[in-house]
């Protein structure tokens, strides 16, 4: 069902694929949006290692959570920072692409455990990130994305 990557020597192993999807902040969700239009946006995400999923935090309404009512079938792109080899300007970038479905999550307990995790990727102020949990956990929802398929590759600019 999903296509295999046309040039194979591109191709970064599953693994790789894991850790960028780990360490990297940020990607864009992409969901099938109003009147058949993809609708992407970028969102910060935690990867959970205990059960292979991908989670997002969201408000409780809006065009996203509309969506996935609607059709829970999404795909999510990460990019890492890239690297310059030794003497060449162009940027050699890695990115993931994976594709799932997503489940909209609203237990309480699970919210406050991977928005307190996806908080540590970002600051290990304990304070704040209780506070944050203390003032908005009530307002939020989880977004769980299922993996079906998940491939990397690298890329040079040049």
């Amino acid at each position: 069902m999903f296509r295999e990557l046309i040039r194979k020597n591109k191709e970064i192993p599953f693994e790789e694929c894991i850790k960028i999807l780990k360490t990297e902040k940020r990607g864009v969700l992409s969901v099938n949006g109003d009147g058949g239009y993809p609708y992407g946006m970028p969102m910060n995400h935690f990867y959970n290692t205990d059960d292979g999923n991908i989670y997002f935090h969201c408000g409780k309404i809006g065009h996203r959570l509309d969506s996935l009512k609607k059709d829970s079938r999404a795909s999510f792109c990460v990019y890492d920072e890239g690297y310059r080899a030794d003497g060449e300007w162009a940027l050699n970038i890695k990115s993931v692409i994976v594709f799932g479905n997503i489940e909209i999550i609203d237990d309480p307990a699970l919210i406050t455990d991977i928005t307190t995790k996806l908080c540590y990727k970002f600051t290990q102020d304990d304070e704040y990130i209780k506070n944050e949990i203390e003032h908005h956990a009530s307002k939020t929802l989880l977004l769980k994305l299922v993996p079906e398929h998940i491939c990397g590759k690298i890329v040079n600019e040049s």
